[in-house]
């Protein structure tokens, strides 16, 4: 028995020490988060509705099985009933009742897909285009258009050899030198495409994630309802340096947006980075929600 349980001990051990360890729990989360538009909050709503629904099955179903083992065991002298035995009334019940529950679920998800697809009365449209390893945003209307790539001091830092501590690089392998800046309060139009092979356009705390197809423009939509830097990567697995290619979208006032957009069609100005000063306070704590 001693040859059995020593490795046993010892898996045990070591699964405790990293259980206890404290990295391993720096980013531990049970559950989605709302998120800062319309409709990751939809989703998330539905999320909370179909996972309620789901625990009240289990309940029901698994508390029927632990009541039937209990109550009518062999050892207190239960006897099989046999009148459910190809019962047409309880077909029908126990179809009908699994329908009734689909189609109470279908309703709000078809509701929700409907309104995540209509793109009407969108108030900006930008263009996004993605690109091994970077990505391209052009403000159709503004006559603005710039890339956005991996940040210095993380493109440094991921370097086979290099010496840097990566727990002294702010938001390591989520920033980049030019965001994609947009209003708060605004409804955005996203058109995906790619310039090479399928990427994926995915900021989870705006609650949308589509793929950048060459050949081929996507759409999705979004509305930010605060002020704050969310952070996002390529969700598609697009070549050798797709781990580092992140998303990062500056949502500001609208007049610091105006401001931005201003200096931005002005010739020789370059492209504010995500060191400017809207990245303050608020925006930090937006931050640590969005890349949750």
């Amino acid at each position: 028995m001693s040859k059995f349980f020593k490795p046993l001990v010892s898996a045990m051990g070591a699964l405790s020490a990293s259980l206890v360890a404290g990295p391993a729990f720096a980013a531990w989360q049970l559950n989605m988060t709302p998120g800062v538009t319309e409709l990751s909050k939809q989703a998330y709503s539905l999320h909370m509705t179909i996972l309620g629904i789901c625990f009240g099955i289990a309940v029901v179903v698994f508390g029927a099985m632990v009541y039937s083992i209990i109550k009518f065991r062999h050892s207190k002298g239960a006897v099989p009933d046999t009148t459910l035995l190809h019962s047409t009334k309880v077909e029908i019940i126990w179809t009908a009742i699994p329908i009734v529950i689909l189609v109470f679920m279908a309703i709000p998800a078809a509701r929700a897909l409907i309104k995540i697809e209509d793109t009407r009365g969108s108030e900006m449209t930008i263009k996004v285009t993605g690109y091994q390893w970077k990505w391209q945003y052009e403000y159709l209307d503004q006559s603005v258009s710039f890339f956005s790539t991996l940040s210095r001091d993380s493109n440094a830092a991921r370097q086979l050899g290099a010496t840097t501590d990566v727990s002294t690089v702010p938001d390591y392998l989520l920033s980049v030198d030019n965001p994609l800046v947009v209003p708060v309060g605004k409804k955005v139009r996203v058109l995906l495409t790619a310039g090479d092979v399928i990427h994926a356009w995915w900021v989870p705390a705006l609650g949308m994630k589509k793929d950048a197809i060459p050949g081929f423009v996507n759409e999705l939509w979004f509305k930010a309802d605060q002020v704050g830097i969310y952070r996002g990567q390529c969700a598609e697995l697009c070549g050798r340096d797709h781990g580092f290619m992140p998303v990062v979208v500056d949502v500001r006032s609208q007049a610091d947006y105006d401001t931005w957009l201003k200096a931005q069609q002005t010739p020789s100005t370059p492209v504010a980075t995500e060191t400017s000063a809207t990245e303050g306070t608020a925006s930090s704590a937006a931050t640590s929600t969005a890349t949750t």
